[in-house]
């Protein structure tokens, strides 16, 4: 189907079967898989990539092995297709779902999430699709996921979708994932104490099911904004197969996900100037304890006020509640309240681009999951880190069902898909 065509499809959540790409029994299954390619730093890259030559960080983030921008997507393309002619790869004889389960391998009993891998049917340029994004997304990121799709002629790692089940195909995963019901074709613990199962359903009965289930429904990204613009403009240069994008999509009334927040650093920025600008506009109380202070601090906001934790190495500040005066200057007036008054709207807009005159750019402001990280990175390259707290899950729906992108990096939903497990080929013959 070209991109033409899937424009004519029926708003509906489609989750297709494929014959998934996966390591034999050739690679240390456990060894070869990651984290998603954006949850990596570049030192735990190189950590990965040196624990096994086979793991699939070389694929991810190619530049690993090739610093030449120019060649590292065709680089990556022959990494993946050297691992598949030694065997280390090989396609699934017939298309299916996957149901995936990570389990705490600690507390067997403690299912950490549970969901279903499929070929996600890109919605066409329709007035009501069935997939709704939340937060904005940086060209220049999309573009680079885009290439290496394109390159790789392939889905390396899944997006994660949220959606309010209940139904038959929420069912059939927790049927799948009982003891004893059936063997899973991916069994392995990584060293994070993380069980990750896979399971191959094939059965016509089953998919028609699952497909019935989800025809009617709606679904949140909760993780992968960029890869699933980069789906989006794949589809546009009408490659075959490049209509589907590799997705989990996880019913969060029977695994909730975890909402945390995404940090920022900001280089070459010092703290005493930075705040010396902040405090005609902000409440400011030095914080004692450093970066694990600040994430106290921010736990102790009421919810309804707005604020976010500056660190310099040891020394951290909490900025509070912004004159109106600057909101109404630097924050776009035809959004929601709810909008208007995030910490990351606030932060972008009237802190970093209007008190600090920062360019809201990837070389300006990056982002770490990791608060220890954020300021670490920060004291490297002579800046700060700006820590935030996680938005709330109702506020994330209600934005998005109002069609409103929250800054980018605003919130990381928890547990995120092992990459590695299984990736889709644009054309599976």
């Amino acid at each position: 189907m070209t991109a033409a065509a899937a424009a004519d499809t029926p708003s509906r959540l489609v989750l297709s079967p494929f014959r998934g790409l996966r390591f034999t029994e050739a690679a240390d299954r456990a060894a070869v898989i990651s984290p998603p390619y954006d949850m990596i730093d570049p030192e735990r890259a190189r950590r990965l990539a040196s624990g096994d030559a086979h793991n699939i960080v070389r694929v991810i983030l190619p530049e690993l092995d090739e610093p030449d921008p120019r060649l590292r997507y065709r680089r990556a393309a022959r990494t993946l297709r050297d691992w598949r002619n030694e065997g280390l790869l090989a396609l699934d004889p017939e298309p299916a779902l996957y149901v995936y389960e990570q389990l705490d391998a600690e507390d067997p009993d403690r299912s950490v999430q549970r969901g279903l891998i499929g070929a996600l049917l890109l919605p066409g340029d329709e007035s009501n699709p069935p997939i709704h994004p939340h937060e904005d997304v940086v060209g220049v990121v999309v573009q680079d996921r885009r290439s290496l799709m394109y390159a790789l002629g392939a889905n390396p790692e899944p997006i994660l979708l949220t959606y309010r089940g209940g139904g038959p195909a929420s069912d059939l995963v927790e049927r799948v994932t009982a003891d004893g019901a059936a063997e899973p074709v991916v069994d392995v613990r990584t060293v994070d104490g993380i069980r990750h199962r896979l399971w191959a359903v094939t059965a016509p009965e089953d998919l028609s099911a699952i497909a019935d289930d989800l025809a009617g429904r709606e679904a949140l990204i909760a993780d992968g904004h960029h890869r699933y613009a980069a789906y989006r403009e794949l589809a546009q240069l009408d490659r075959p197969g490049s209509e589907h994008g590799l997705a989990l999509l996880v019913d969060s009334s029977r695994h909730p996900l975890q909402v945390r927040g995404i940090h920022r650093w900001l280089p070459d920025l010092r703290a005493e100037p930075a705040l010396r600008k902040a405090e005609k506009w902000f409440t400011i109380r030095r914080l004692d304890g450093g970066y694990k202070a600040a994430l106290r601090a921010l736990d102790e906001l009421a919810g309804d006020r707005i604020g976010f934790a500056v660190v310099d190495g040891h020394d951290a500040w909490l900025l509070s509640d912004p004159d109106d005066r600057l909101l109404a200057e630097y924050v776009p007036t035809d959004r929601p309240e709810s909008w208007r008054r995030l910490d990351a709207t606030v932060l972008h807009y009237a802190l970093a681009g209007g008190v600090w005159s920062i360019s809201d750019t990837p070389d300006h402001i990056r982002f770490d999951h990791d608060p220890r990280s954020a300021v670490s990175e920060a004291y490297r390259h002579s800046g700060i880190a700006v820590l935030l707290r996680p938005v709330a899950e109702a506020t994330v729906l209600e934005l998005a069902a109002a069609g409103q992108m929250m800054p980018r990096k605003s919130t990381s939903f928890s547990p995120k898909p092992a990459t590695g497990l299984v990736l889709r080929l644009l054309d599976e013959s």
